[in-house]
């Protein structure tokens, strides 16, 4: 593992960080509580209008895109400078996660399957922050197993017509368009009778409610199709053949190496046992020793994963250890918090010390270990791929979508 950067990367890091001395918005006043404990639809407002004049920013000055090919106005460079720039934005990272479904998924997904006007239409706009997209794949009945999706495309003439429910659907509420799964052919096995869509949010037949989660913030939703109707235009890829098209948008979200760790750090820890008077207090100590511990595993993670792509190499099943390493950090690090508040844990954010923000943070440990790919799902990978352990037994081989649903029913 070669943790220096390249001269090419480290010539990129030094763009960066001049870039962002000069152009770094101060998030504080717009972010405030972080998570979010109440949900406060002006600071929303806010939020999304800063998060649109950051993307814009970041496009003006080249950095908006930095994976996409040059022809469509990125700059070519690939996952490991994303990762440089991610590492280097601090909290500004919070204003580019609005844009991580479109920038980093349906982007190279319409670069690799959408028609030249579809390119021309969506591609220079989501660069620019003028568009807000989400991912339409998770239902209440398929999430893990999102080849089991039950949400149905009926071909009327030149249209599809969309019936269906989706769920845990990220900045559904603000978003201007998503990008959709949809069984069009339940005669075939369930992974080959999907495909793929673009769809305006705004569009007759769609409804949205926003999820309210145990923190009290809503960025998550479920959306409602009914009757929703879409030109054959607004396909992406092949009839049918949208688990193919999906395979490149998760791939791109698998691709996301490194990252930033602003969020919550030692310092933050440390400032907290201060206050609860446990500085000096023995488990106290061990217990923020072994927060620094888990922090430099996992970047020395991160860092073997962006060695291996900066070589050449596809990102392999040490993904999946860098995720489910990070899910148990943040179990452990929510359990820690709650242990340094004592009874304070117990207020509401309009008492509690940080607003409620350090209780958004144990909440979230459950999110974390299930958001993009499950606990368990990791471990699966980890044991097939890692230790050579016999894969798990499928029922569902060579059965088609529509004998799947009659077996379920007569279980």
């Amino acid at each position: 593992m070669d943790v220096d950067d390249t001269p090419a990367e480290a010539a990129f890091r030094a763009e960066v960080r001049a870039f962002l001395a000069e152009h770094a918005p101060d998030v504080t006043p717009l972010v405030g509580v972080w998570p979010p404990r109440v949900i406060d639809h002006e600071r929303d407002a806010r939020f999304i209008d800063a998060s649109r004049a950051w993307q814009r920013c970041r496009a003006e000055h080249g950095f908006a895109g930095i994976g996409w090919p040059e022809a469509y106005g990125g700059r070519g460079l690939g996952p490991v400078f994303e990762a440089i720039f991610a590492e280097e934005e601090g909290m500004a990272m919070l204003l580019s996660g609005l844009f991580s479904v479109g920038i980093g998924m349906v982007g190279p997904t319409i670069i690799a399957h959408g028609t030249h006007e579809q390119k021309t239409a969506f591609l220079a706009p989501l660069l620019r922050g003028e568009q807000v997209w989400c991912q339409l794949f998770s239902e209440p009945n398929a999430g893990s197993d999102l080849a089991g999706l039950e949400t149905r495309a009926e071909r009327d003439g030149d249209e599809w017509v969309i019936h269906g429910q989706k769920v845990w659907t990220s900045h559904a509420h603000a978003a201007d368009w998503g990008i959709l799964l949809a069984r069009s052919n339940p005669d075939v096995p369930k992974h080959r009778g999907i495909t793929c869509f673009l769809v305006d949010m705004r569009a007759p037949g769609i409804e949205v409610r926003p999820l309210r989660q145990a923190t009290g913030s809503a960025e998550f939703n479920e959306v409602f199709l009914d009757g929703l109707r879409l030109s054959d235009d607004d396909r992406l890829g092949p009839v049918d053949d949208g688990w193919r098209v999906a395979m490149t948008t998760l791939t791109s979200e698998r691709v996301s190496i490194g990252g930033n760790t602003a969020v919550l750090s030692l310092d933050d820890l440390v400032a907290l046992a201060d206050r609860r008077g446990l500085r000096d207090d023995a488990p106290t100590r061990q217990a923020l020793v072994g927060f620094h511990t888990r922090v430099q595993l996992i970047t020395y993670l991160a860092w073997r994963l962006r060695s291996a792509v900066s070589a050449g190499r596809e990102p392999g099943p040490e993904s999946s250890v860098l995720k489910l390493a990070m899910s148990r950090h943040q179990e452990a690090t929510g359990d820690l918090i709650m242990g340094l508040l004592g009874a304070d844990a117990t207020l509401d954010h309009a008492d509690a010390y940080g607003g409620g923000s350090w209780q958004g943070h144990f909440l979230y440990q459950w999110a974390s270990r299930l958001g993009g790919g499950t606990d368990q799902v990791q471990r699966t990978v980890i044991g097939e791929r890692v230790l050579g352990l016999p894969g798990e037994p499928r029922t569902d081989k060579g059965l088609t979508f529509r004998q799947l649903q009659r077996a379920a029913l007569d279980r």
